[in-house]
């Protein structure tokens, strides 16, 4: 699969809102078929970082640049950013998430 996680630094008065801004671009991804997880998280050292943690099949990343919601996105997401966004994009071996060894739940 392709995992991929990227911070993106939003501008204080866009932060409150960002995830309905970007609610659109998240329901259009979750619907793609080579979507595996697209789950976004706020910072809770910095209110103003969101961390997007996402994945595709292996086949699938490709196609996901090439949608219109991704380019729409990328397009006007520059306009609440502070700075360009820092990625992670790694092809790794799996399907999903694996369960960690080292705390066991009963």
């Amino acid at each position: 699969m392709i995992f991929i996680v990227v911070k993106f630094k939003v501008k204080p008065e866009w932060a409150d809102r960002w995830v309905e801004f970007s609610r659109e671009f998240t329901e259009a991804t979750r619907a793609e078929p080579g979507n595996l997880w697209f789950d976004w998280s706020r910072s809770v050292e910095d209110p103003h970082e969101f961390v997007l943690v996402e994945a595709f099949t292996d086949d699938g990343a490709a196609p996901h640049v090439n949608t219109e919601h991704f380019r729409k996105f990328t397009a006007e997401a520059p306009q609440a950013l502070v700075e360009t966004p820092q990625i992670i994009s790694r092809q790794i071996d799996g399907q999903g998430w694996d369960r960690m060894g080292e705390i066991t739940v009963p």
